[in-house]
């Protein structure tokens, strides 16, 4: 732990002490305990655990005569609200990366020069896991989890017929000639899949059958390739790169996930669509799902797709 982060949750009088050459101001938020899903480990997803935050906030000192003035201050509600809009956005993995956005949007404050955060998980054990970060005006922007632009992609659904046509080849070959990036996505495999006791592990198991059959298509043909990220598919994306979409972790991630089941694979896409904010939405060998974006559906026999 460097000085400048154990001094800001130390004492007051040794921050005082500490600060004596650079006066700063500070203002704090301690012990602020929420309930959130958040974690990597499949034990984590579908319950709330305890994340306690300790937050400092170094600003400059008023200058001139104290004003009992709201306005000349920064107010302590932007330290909870940056927490509250942080883990509104979507489900998180990581401490590091939800300290590290928290951080960033409080110093989008004018006010704020430096920052501290603190976060804690308390339900892991008898102890507290945590992270600390200090971030400052002016520091380059390190998020997490953040996504570079890339442009609208065409969402190609292919049925099992479809994944088994002897036209693969000449359809990837006709799609990948367009210049929108190219994602396909499969429903599950032609056989019965296990069944689970519980909902949860049942949701799983429906979602890499899905997956099994990704492989499947990327077998097909080596120019696909199987993702499960979205900073994987922001890279392809961007990059040319053909995709296939392996749906687990972008779904148990979301944070608004869908209302679809994996078993219905069609509306599946059309959340997913949503998410990328496709462009187009091509089925081959199945009825065209409901959608507010342009959705055509095709024959397997189809010669050509465009």
């Amino acid at each position: 732990m460097t000085d400048d982060i154990r001094m800001a949750f130390a004492h007051p009088s040794e921050r005082a002490e500490a600060s004596a050459t650079q006066p700063c101001d500070r203002i704090s938020l301690r012990d602020y305990v929420v309930e959130v899903e958040i974690g990597a480990f499949e034990q984590e997803r579908g319950h709330l655990q305890r994340v306690r935050f300790n937050i400092v906030v170094e600003v400059a000192p008023q200058q001139g005569a104290a004003e009992d003035d709201v306005d000349r201050i920064l107010s302590y509600d932007v330290l909870t609200e940056a927490i509250a809009h942080e883990l509104g956005v979507e489900r998180i993995n990581l401490l590091e990366t939800l300290a590290a956005r928290v951080a960033e949007r409080i110093l989008l404050e004018p006010l704020a020069q430096r920052v501290f955060v603190r976060i804690e998980k308390l339900d892991r054990g008898p102890f507290s896991l945590g992270v600390e970060i200090v971030r400052a005006q002016g520091e380059e922007a390190r998020a997490g989890q953040d996504h570079v632009q890339v442009p609208h992609p065409r969402l190609v659904y292919l049925s099992n017929a479809a994944i088994g046509s002897d036209r693969i080849g000449a359809w990837i070959d006709e799609l990948s000639a367009d210049s929108a990036p190219l994602i396909f996505c499969v429903g599950a495999p032609d056989l019965p899949a296990p069944q689970a006791a519980a909902a949860l592990p049942q949701r799983r198991i429906d979602l890499l059958a899905l997956e099994q059959n990704a492989w499947m298509l990327a077998g097909r043909d080596r120019r696909c390739m199987v993702v499960a990220t979205r900073t994987e598919l922001d890279w392809a994306m961007k990059n040319g790169q053909i995709c296939v979409w392996a749906p687990s972790k972008i779904v148990l991630d979301a944070f608004d996930g869908p209302s679809a089941s994996p078993r219905d694979a069609l509306a599946l896409m059309g959340w997913f669509a949503g998410q990328v904010e496709a462009a187009e939405l091509l089925v081959i060998g199945a009825e065209a799902p409901a959608s507010e974006m342009p959705v055509r559906a095709l024959p397997v026999d189809a010669e050509k797709l465009l």
